[in-house]
């Protein structure tokens, strides 16, 4: 970089305009296979040979350099504040757009010697890079084509879609034509008091941005290097504690696992006895059911013969009534009957004895009140015949 300021002399600016195509096409490479270098800065383009009337240029540090694929979604956060494009400040997904962001922050520096959006902090860098907060200052830009200020500010475009391609930028009418070197021409010596000014300014930015770096190491961004180590470092700290929450957590895990499993297994326990109980409860209520149901079945059963019985008593019951009414009624008469002639035949037949007619009629009785009625009505009417023979 230092040799580039230095090779950007006022008798080189044909020499500029050829290191600025080959920027172009070094990046157009790249993109024409997909590759997106995402870290293009002044400190990434060297020299071969500083001492050759036209040198080559080469683009260095690949470090973060991505292959873009369709349908691949790619964000990050990396690059250097000054040159990266909004989508990496504002972390959107990433394209080769963003190289091309940083040909325009880089052409801003090689024709005013100043930077578009560097702040005094890093913060305000982004902050200025996410707002597009930048100008062409008069003081800087004052002798500068419209057509290179029209170049710049189509490269710093924030919507991507907007912004120049690789193709476009190598077709551009700035880059192009020749007005430049015309222009240069025609304004003879004080051409030349302008170009040493802003190679004065270009000097004094390259040693503001690396008066830290040593010597042989321009293209290295030490600052950078260093907020990375400090940010693994503060990585490292919240991964221990990470892990340290993720041990503590682990354990309350296993122990809330561990009883989960003794409270599954004694639910388990518990639900089988239940089963169980639940099952002989099922059995003995059927068991109950049938012999409900059997005993409704006797008890309909009994019912029914019940009332046979019940009828049958009835009929009995009146058969007997009627029987005894009139067996009442036959022994009354036979009882008279017999009194009366027991008293007249005694006085006839005084040594004839009527005990033993009586006993036989007696027993004849008796026999017909077995075969009428089972013998109920024998305790009602039992010896009358006898008693009441004697007693007359």
């Amino acid at each position: 970089w230092p040799a580039l300021v230095e090779f950007s002399t006022p008798t080189s600016s044909c020499c500029t305009t050829s290191m600025r195509t080959q920027i172009l096409e070094g990046v157009n490479y790249l993109h024409a296979r997909k590759i997106a270098h995402f870290d293009l800065k002044p400190e990434n383009i060297m020299l071969l040979d500083k001492n050759t009337p036209l040198p080559r240029i080469k683009l260095i540090d690949f470090g973060l350099a991505h292959k873009i694929e369709a349908g691949v979604e790619f964000k990050n956060i990396f690059g250097t504040p000054e040159f990266v494009a909004p989508e990496i400040v504002n972390y959107e997904p990433l394209g080769l757009e963003a190289d091309m962001w940083s040909i325009g922050v880089i052409t801003y520096i090689l024709l005013s010697g100043a930077s578009p959006f560097l702040g005094d902090t890093k913060q305000d860098t982004l902050g200025n890079i996410s707002a597009i907060n930048y100008e062409f200052d008069e003081e800087f830009f004052c002798h500068t084509s419209k057509l290179a200020k029209n170049f710049i500010s189509q490269l710093l475009e924030k919507d991507k879609k907007k912004r120049l391609t690789i193709q476009d930028a190598l077709n551009h009418p700035w880059i192009k034509s020749n007005e430049n070197k015309e222009e240069n021409k025609a304004r003879g010596p004080k051409k030349s008091e302008r170009r040493q000014l802003k190679t004065k300014r270009l000097r004094e930015y390259t040693i503001k941005s690396h008066s830290s770096m040593p010597p042989n190491n321009t293209y290295v961004n030490f600052e950078r290097f260093a907020q990375v180590v400090e940010d693994i470092d503060q990585m490292e700290s919240s991964f221990i504690s990470l892990a340290a929450a993720h041990d503590s957590l682990q354990e309350n895990i296993d122990a809330m696992v561990s009883i989960y499993n003794e409270k599954e297994a004694c639910y388990k326990e518990e639900n089988e006895a239940m089963r169980h109980e639940l099952s002989q409860i099922r059995y003995e209520f059927r068991k109950v059911e049938a012999l409900k149901r059997s005993l409704q079945d006797d008890i309909q059963a009994f019912s029914c013969s019940l009332g046979a019985i019940s009828n049958r008593f009835q009929e009995r019951q009146s058969r007997f009534d009627a029987l005894a009414l009139e067996l009442s009624n036959e022994v009354k008469w036979v009882q008279d009957v017999m009194g009366s002639f027991h008293t007249d035949e005694g006085r006839r037949y005084p040594n004839c004895s009527f005990s033993s007619a009586f006993n036989n009629v007696n027993e004849t009785l008796k026999e017909l009140l077995n075969r009428s009625c089972e013998g109920e009505l024998l305790s009602g009417i039992n010896l009358d015949f006898s008693e009441t023979g004697q007693q007359k």
